[in-house]
């Protein structure tokens, strides 16, 4: 109450006003609030599920992938020993040119189906992805040379070697350093595959030559597709129609020069049905393998798409004492052949224990994520 000089009194009804609204908002007031927190508590419920389907795809593709990988490249070493070594087809660099044609044929095709797409070519699309098409055929040509001379068992413990090579790559190009555990089972698989090439009764240099250089050429092509995935806007369809494309005239000439074009074409059995379904299914098989090889990097790294298309040398290995019929058993031999087979386990069960994890950098660009995993 406020008393004025004319002596009268009024009342100052505000503060009753402002009392009253703010006890009939009061209740108002509350349930907004609690509505607020429990619309809040659903967002977040829902964003936490959402998340967590998301770290389930992303785990499922991983394994995937992977698992596509092992099987295609499985697939195409037991072909391409067949086609080599049970056929005796005279030119492994013959084979390669085919998988590079049937790689741009499929490829091309499906962009004119739409089922595929990839950037068109332009001038400065080899420099882009430099030095993947020298690396692609490199790698294409010395396994496939490496398959018809050695035998599966011994070629399969002699590709470990890339794995160690992949992981110093990993560390030089990327900084990726794997775990101790990692590099035990790394360093155990070389060790088992040093053993058994000691004591390899059908030892063959040129062979071992092609292996090295593969798995230089394996390391190397893992990394880069890696770095072109993150880096360039080609993209997998694109890296696989023109590292084939680039490196389809060159492979040509390697032929016509060194005169496996002409063998290839005086083979006396192109009029086998059952070799021509072999050879085909092997030129089909490079593009699938190539595919595949991309996928399992693109959602994994390198070093695991490496160690996978090792681990899937424990079916060759052991299937190969029994295909080629070039294997010469001995007890050392087939010691440092397990030793590696095992070692090859222990990596895989130290790697894809962790795939479960929750993925933190999964919603980071690509550009500051650390190992994709």
């Amino acid at each position: 109450m406020n008393a004025s000089r004319g002596g009268s009194t009024t009342l100052d009804l505000q503060p009753l006003l402002d009392d009253s609204h703010r006890d009939d908002d009061e209740p108002e007031s509350k349930a907004a609030l609690a509505g607020s927190v429990a619309l809040l508590n659903g967002s977040g419920s829902k964003e936490l599920s959402h998340r967590e389907r998301e770290d389930s795809a992303v785990f499922i593709k991983k394994i995937g992938s992977a698992l596509f990988y092992g099987i295609s490249s499985f697939m195409i070493t037991v072909v391409n020993k067949t086609v080599l070594t049970s056929y005796h087809f005279p030119s492994f660099l013959f084979l390669s040119l085919g998988q590079l044609t049937a790689s741009i044929v499929v490829l091309g095709m499906g962009k004119r189906l739409k089922l595929v797409s990839y950037p068109p070519l332009q001038r400065n699309t080899f420099a882009k992805i430099f030095p993947l098409p020298l690396i692609f055929l490199g790698n294409m040509m010395f396994g496939l040379g490496g398959t018809k001379s050695l035998s599966l068992p011994m070629f399969a413990a002699l590709r470990r070697f890339s794995i160690l090579m992949t992981m110093l790559l990993e560390l030089k190009i990327l900084g990726l350093r794997p775990s101790t555990a990692v590099q035990v089972s790394v360093y155990a698989m070389i060790g088992g595959a040093l053993l058994a090439a000691s004591d390899d009764l059908s030892f063959n240099m040129r062979g071992y030559i092609y292996v090295m250089i593969t798995n230089a050429m394996t390391a190397s092509n893992g990394v880069y597709v890696k770095k072109k995935l993150d880096t360039s806007e080609i993209g997998k369809y694109g890296l696989m129609y023109y590292n084939s494309l680039f490196m389809f005239l060159p492979a040509l000439a390697l032929n016509y020069a060194t005169g496996d074009l002409e063998q290839a074409l005086n083979y006396a059995q192109w009029n086998d049905p059952v070799f021509v379904f072999q050879f085909l299914l092997s030129c089909v098989m490079g593009f699938i393998l190539s595919y595949s090889t991309i996928l399992c990097t693109q959602f994994n790294s390198a070093l695991t798409t490496t160690i996978v298309g090792c681990l899937k040398n424990i079916c060759v290995t052991y299937l190969g004492m029994f295909i080629g019929g070039d294997y010469v058993f001995s007890w050392l031999n087939c010691i440092g052949i397990n030793i590696s087979v095992l070692a090859s386990l222990l990596y895989t069960y130290v790697t894809f224990r962790r795939k479960r994890a929750p993925d933190k950098q999964a919603h980071l660009p690509s550009s500051t994520r650390g190992e994709n995993v």
